[in-house]
């Protein structure tokens, strides 16, 4: 059985393609910069010399019609046909209260992915596209729906309850959700097997940082706490999201910059973050490199952002009574030493203590604690496209 995973974001598309039997990698790639001029697949097949294919995405359709051709391609593909392919799994970021679970795609599905739209605006339109591109390309191959919310949805009501009429949940749903669970859940486990114990006897903080970033609070295997709320927009700063925000600033900015709804949601998702901040870019390596050259907005991005992934650790270390291990993913959380050093520092009376010279990794499964450090610091790198093709195995294999 070979399940092909598709995790679209707003610009990119991550791919796997899995050979269920055993979950060994066939191949995988990323499609960057849909949409954008100088866009490229970059695609590898296990075993093979990479390939990058150069060539003008202007949507997602187009991406994975290149990337299916890549997974044939006769030089560099590692299937003879597109009918090798048992499933699609598709990463999908918000599926409302509707959905708990991951479930096989079909029109009732996608209507109320739809109508979810409104709530993740950045991932869930891609999310659709990547869906009704696949359905196109490979009419008869059942997609399966693995949604980010699914494994956020142990957290008790106090948690994701906000502090409004409750009228407004009982005929809205609005509550808190959380995002990121697929990666979440992956690096909980992952980290309880690295620690050789049982993740059921551990209490884990989970931090996804990159462009979209969140932190979970994991007690004995279940999330109890995470930092994205009703949408990905509520929590951490990010690469353009604003996150945690007093809600009067929304009123009071419409009326002085006589702002839409519309133009106001556009310039929270998409113009703040680090980016609103340092007015330089979204990117953790192009501040970095700025915040070198001496420009202190810069520098002030990626303090602001240290310091709310600080705040959330510790919320979540005295929510949960304690903390046995901290996991960072992700881009940034698991490529920069620079990010990890400067959260980590001033935690030492939690019992985190950061080793400098282990901490000088990238990308790798690490712990770079110091050797008295009472809890562990993991350097995990996330397998969100494994975690997808489980479900896509166990829904239709």
């Amino acid at each position: 059985m070979k399940v092909l995973v598709m995790n679209c974001g707003s610009s990119s598309l991550k791919y796997q393609l899995i050979n269920m039997e055993n979950e060994e990698l066939l191949a995988k790639g990323i499609a960057e910069r849909i949409g954008i001029e100088g866009s490229f697949v970059k695609h590898e097949t296990i075993g093979k010399e990479k390939a990058v294919i150069e060539e003008r995405m202007e949507d997602h359709k187009a991406a994975i019609k290149i990337v299916l051709e890549a997974l044939i391609n006769k030089e560099y593909g590692t299937i003879q046909s597109m009918e090798e392919i048992t499933a699609v799994g598709h990463r999908v970021v918000h599926g409302g209260e509707k959905f708990s679970g991951s479930v096989i795609i079909n029109e009732e599905v996608k209507s109320v992915l739809e109508e979810c739209s409104e709530l993740a605006p950045l991932h869930n339109p891609p999310n659709l596209m990547g869906i009704y591109a696949c359905e196109e390309i490979l009419p008869n191959v059942p997609m399966v729906g693995v949604f980010d919310t699914a494994f956020h949805q142990t957290m008790p009501k106090e948690s994701y309850m906000y502090a409004l009429p409750y009228e407004l949940y009982e005929k809205y749903k609005i509550r808190r959700y959380g995002f990121h669970g697929t990666s979440h859940k992956y690096v909980a486990m992952k980290a309880a097997e690295l620690l050789g114990k049982s993740l059921e006897d551990l209490n884990i903080i989970t931090c996804h940082l990159g462009n979209g970033a969140s932190i979970a609070a994991v007690k004995n295997g279940q999330s109890v706490d995470t930092s994205m709320g009703f949408t990905p927009l509520e929590g951490l700063a990010m690469g353009t999201r604003c996150g945690d925000l007093d809600p009067a600033i929304i009123a009071y900015w419409m009326a002085k910059e006589n702002l839409t709804i519309a133009e106001v949601n556009n310039l929270m998702n998409k113009k703040s973050g680090v980016l609103g901040v340092s007015g330089v870019s979204s990117d953790f390596r192009d501040l970095e490199d700025a915040a070198d050259q001496g420009n202190e907005r810069a520098q002030l991005a990626l303090d602001l952002y240290y310091q709310r992934v600080k705040k959330y650790m510790g919320a979540y270390a005295a929510e949960m009574g304690g903390v046995d291990a901290v996991v960072f993913t992700a881009g940034l959380g698991e490529n920069s030493a620079i990010a990890r050093k400067a959260i980590c520092s001033g935690l030492e009376f939690l019992g985190i203590k950061i080793d400098d010279e282990k901490n000088n990794i990238r990308g790798k499964e690490a712990d770079v604690t110091t050797t008295d450090s009472t809890v562990k610091v993991l350097l995990i790198p996330t397998n969100e496209e494994l975690m997808i093709a489980r479900e896509t195995k166990s829904l239709v294999g």
